[in-house]
């Protein structure tokens, strides 16, 4: 009878035991919060055209490398002594972590570049865009105008790039607009469309700063240095042009202008830094009435005035504009817009010979011919540059033989001028993807 009483004793706390575990459950057993989902993308809008996604969660992972940094929170905050409590520290740890998100994924800056392509130029815009993105830092917004027939050609061959490229940057495709005057007139003033790109404060009103290129210019180094020059502006300018030669005796508007002009050579719009914000609201001195105009409506009387005594269309509308209102130009370096004017005479721009050519200025269509081998020896290598490959071995060591061939030529006989930036920066993004840092042991 005693031994039944034992059995019966021990059987009963079994139960209640097993009754205690149901009711309080289990919280330890409950999978941790993941700080970012896996599907978590940024989408920014951008008016018009094609958006390419950025998927924040799966490549960068800035919430991870951030909370390192961090102090890690104490053990006990995370324990509770409930289901219900623990519902609670859940929703709140959750909440926690969707701001933590929020505050370090957040899009930083983007840098925005603006190109005009008409006719052919297809595959030469695509190729400066590659050019854009292979070095630069921060992201980069493209904003296309193009006619409506190579819109779904850039569509696809910007879709086409790899998933690390693509991240880099959005994209919106525009049609050819002008906003005042006659659209043909517009269209034919210079190569076809060119005359888009003064149209740009009008079109892109909600872009504060824009960096223009001509579909022929290629980086040689990231965009974010030329964007810095944003910051140096004074409180009067409001764009940024390079000279259109250094020597006034052998400078084209020096020597056959019959317009005014910028400074003592003129500048070349191949590459323009813009502060859009200003130029909308900045009313522009003029030769046609005492009181100032604004951008939209100086262009068209402008162009009336001189038509008939320009030579670069829209180059030379803007340095009419510029010669009466000098205050408001900011001028580069020539190396920042190197053409072949600056070797094929002997080598006349210093900042280059010093510090090598940042962006690469190929006019006269010297990409597509045998006249400039040197210009058309850096274009083959970065149209030719797979995406994801070893930059040195599949960009700068084809890049170096290329140049073999061009040292006998005028502008082929000083390559460190064009290969200077490209190898610079090519040891820093492989430093930045190769190199790795290791965290410091804890004490």
């Amino acid at each position: 009878m005693r031994i039944y009483c034992k059995i019966v004793a021990i059987v009963l706390c079994f139960g209640v035991l097993l009754l205690l575990y149901f009711f309080v459950g289990n919280a330890a057993d409950e999978p941790p919060l993941k700080e970012v989902a896996k599907d978590n993308y940024f989408q920014a809008s951008s008016g018009l055209g094609n958006i390419v996604s950025v998927d924040l969660a799966k490549k960068s992972h800035p919430v991870s490398q951030i909370s390192q940094n961090q102090p890690r929170p104490k053990r006990k905050d995370s324990k509770v002594g409930s289901r219900g409590g623990n519902t609670r520290a859940n929703v709140r740890k959750k909440s926690e972590t969707v701001k933590f998100a929020l505050k370090y994924v957040s899009p930083e800056e983007w840098m925005h570049l603006a190109v005009v392509a008409c006719g052919n130029r297809l595959e030469e815009t695509l190729t400066m865009l590659k050019s854009a993105l292979l070095f630069s830092i921060k992201k980069i917004k493209f904003h296309i105008f193009a006619e409506d027939s190579l819109g779904p050609q850039f569509e696809k061959g910007l879709n086409q790039w790899p998933h690390p490229i693509s991240s880099k940057f959005q994209y919106s495709i525009y049609s050819i607009t002008f906003s005042v005057g006659n659209t043909q007139e517009w269209k034919k003033l210079f190569k076809p469309c060119a005359a888009q790109r003064l149209f740009l404060p009008v079109i892109l009103k909600e872009v504060d700063s824009l960096l223009y290129v001509d579909t022929d210019v290629l980086f040689l180094r990231p965009m974010d240095d030329i964007w810095t020059f944003l910051k140096e502006f004074n409180s009067t300018q409001l764009a940024a042009m390079a000279p259109e030669h250094e020597i006034p005796k052998i400078g084209w508007y020096s020597r056959f202008a019959r317009h005014p002009f910028y400074g003592v050579t003129g500048v070349n719009s191949g590459v323009m830094l813009m502060n859009l914000t200003r130029i909308r609201s900045t009313l522009f001195k003029n030769s046609m009435i005492p009181a100032g105009l604004s951008w939209e409506d100086l262009l068209y009387p402008l162009y009336q005035k001189y038509k008939n005594h320009i030579t670069w269309g829209d180059q030379d509308l803007l340095n009419i504009i510029f010669h009466y209102n000098p205050e408001c130009l900011y001028i580069f370096p020539c190396e920042w817009n190197y053409r072949p004017d600056h070797c094929m005479y002997g080598s006349n721009c210093k900042g280059a010979e010093e510090e090598g050519v940042s962006v690469l200025h190929g006019n006269r269509g010297v990409y597509h011919d045998d006249k400039q081998p040197a210009f058309r020896a850096v274009y083959e290598a970065i149209h030719d540059y797979p995406f994801e490959e070893n930059l040195f071995q599949s960009l700068f060591f084809p890049l170096q033989t290329k140049f073999l061939d061009t040292v006998n030529t005028l502008c082929g006989r000083i390559p460190q001028v064009f290969l200077k930036q490209v190898e610079k920066n090519m040891r820093k993004v492989y430093e930045q993807r190769v190199v790795v840092h290791l965290r410091p042991p804890h004490n």
